[in-house]
């Protein structure tokens, strides 16, 4: 049987005079996996967005938002779609990951390169802090959104990272998954409020940590509850398995 050909995918020239900025791309030269979620284990492609609506203490991305400590103009690059779906159509990797920062701040110029993605047979997976209401045109077959809502305990104020007509938007798409950091037993009873709040379903935990003996510890200290609550229970496998290192 003879292998198929590269799936060829056509843009308009408007597409291709559409950039978004980029802090990072991995995944083709060093093969990865989505190290979080539903999808935890799974080959990825990573698109990383630079720029943030939030200003989280506890972030490990602040490389993304945070121009006091980073230069937006080394840390960023502006890449034009037809570039960054050229770059993922160059891999077999199924799944491609749209992180941040926060994703959906440029989510107008994400349409053309999803559909381009999705044309070409990848499935995508949204990162996204859960504060913005997605566009109608990204709540499609073939895109998940890895929602997580920031709790008191990541260092925002509540009236920022909670938006509850963004929170409403994701739990009725039947499209998200709800992902939550915690350190303690006392962030999974917000959790609770929150998911039974807003119809937060399903409830994915992760425990916080950039170190594997963190991750170990925080996972010992939160499993029981959350096994009593019947809530999935996520690692973060990038992390173990390769250090939290940048571009993993």
């Amino acid at each position: 049987m003879t292998a198929p050909g590269p799936v060829l995918v056509t843009l308009t020239t408007s597409d291709a005079d559409i950039w978004l900025i980029v802090a990072e791309c991995f995944g083709v030269e060093r093969p990865t996996f989505q190290g979080e979620g539903p999808s935890c284990g799974h080959p990825a492609l990573f698109i990383r967005l630079s720029r943030c609506n939030l200003t989280c203490t506890r972030c490990d991305t602040k490389y993304t938002w945070d121009w006091s400590q980073f230069d937006p103009r080394e840390v960023s690059t502006k890449r034009t779609v037809p570039d960054l779906l050229a770059w993922a159509l160059s891999s077999p990797v199924e799944l491609v990951v749209v992180t941040g920062g926060e994703p959906l701040i440029q989510q107008r110029a994400l349409i053309p390169l999803v559909q381009g993605l999705l044309t070409a047979g990848k499935r995508v997976e949204f990162e996204t802090n859960g504060t913005l209401v997605p566009d109608p045109a990204l709540l499609v077959d073939g895109i998940r959104f890895n929602v997580s809502p920031k709790i008191t305990s990541f260092g925002v104020a509540e009236e920022k990272s909670l938006v509850p007509a963004a929170l409403k938007t994701f739990a009725a798409s039947g499209r998200a998954a709800f992902k939550f950091v915690a350190s303690s037993v006392a962030d999974l009873d917000q959790i609770a409020e929150l998911a039974s709040a807003y119809q937060l379903a399903p409830v994915w935990v992760m425990p916080e940590g950039t170190t594997a003996e963190a991750i170990t510890e925080t996972t010992r200290v939160l499993a029981d509850a959350v096994a009593a609550r019947h809530w999935h229970f996520t690692t973060r496998l990038h992390v173990l398995a390769f250090a939290d290192a940048v571009g993993r």
